[in-house]
Formats: structure tokens, sequence, C-alpha cells
């Protein structure tokens, strides 16, 4: 392969926390930031000075919905840093990290933040057809009988997530 050299100059991580069945008190980004603040502080290199900010997610919540962007923010790293997410289940950390080595060796950027988080905790809940059918019913219920008979169709079964 051709292309300039490319090095990885630091690290980071968080140590591993149980889940224990709850939502955590950290999100995906909280996590992001406590790597992303020491390793920022021990660079010679301002954090608005990166080309751009890749990080994988697979746990995405509904108000961090691009955790690449929320962190970059939340480090300091300016309004114009271009910051984006990729998410490929297991691979999303280190797809991250090979995108930008690619585009350091391919010359698009000079210096990337990448690298992976997650809050398992935070996975979201996914139920089955029928509970999903169930509760549209429900909601498109438009009067009181209406309601009641949607009411009626309910199954315990449905509370049954999808785990997986």
């Amino acid at each position: 392969m051709s292309g300039r050299p490319v090095y990885i100059v630091d690290g980071s991580r968080t140590p591993f926390i149980r889940a224990r069945g709850r939502p955590g008190p950290f999100t995906p980004v909280d996590l992001a930031v406590a790597c992303g603040r020491p390793l920022l502080l021990r660079q010679p290199f301002q954090p608005d000075a990166f080309d751009e900010v890749i990080l994988g997610c697979v746990v995405v919540l509904a108000d961090e919905a691009n955790p690449a962007r929320i962190a970059a923010l939340r480090l300091g790293m300016g309004e114009a840093m271009t910051a984006y997410t990729v998410q490929i289940n297991c691979g999303s950390g280190m797809l991250s990290i090979d995108t930008a080595y690619q585009h350091i060796r391919e010359g698009k950027s000079d210096l990337v933040l990448a690298g992976g988080t997650d809050a398992l905790s935070w996975s979201p809940l996914l139920f089955r057809k029928r509970a999903v059918d169930w509760y549209a019913r429900l909601l498109g219920a438009r009067d009181f009988w209406s309601r009641i008979t949607a009411l009626a169709g309910f199954r315990p079964s449905f509370l049954k997530p999808v785990i997986g």
C-alpha cells in the first residue's frame, strides 16, 4: 500500500462497569468525553487542531443522536469540527480507527480523534411485532370504547423483550 505513514499518538479507555440490569449513570458520550479529555490534555496540540472525529457507537441514545458530534463539542473541539458516528455492532470502534488510518494515509486528514464508546446498560428494549401492533392499535383508538377494546387485547407475553 502506498500513502504516507500513519501513527497512533495516544490512547485512553474507561474501566468496564457491570450493567446491573438498569441504565447506568454514564451515557456513551459521557464515557467518550471521560476518555477524550485527559487524552487531549496530554497532547501538544489544541483540540480544534483536529481535522475530524470518528466515533464508533452501537447504543445511540435518542438525545445523543450523533455521539461523535456531541463528544467533540463537549471536548471543546469547536463548532466547525467534522464529527460522525459509525455503527456496525462489535466492530464500530475498530472501523472508526481504520477509517481514520485511511484518511490520514490518503492525505484527506492530518490529525483524527478516533475510537469507540458504548454504555450497554442503555441498550433499548425491542419488542416483538405483536406487541408493537397492539400498541399502535391503542394509540390509534380515537374514542373511549375503541381504547377499551384495544386495552382488552393486551397479553402479558407482549412484555417479553427481544434480546440480541
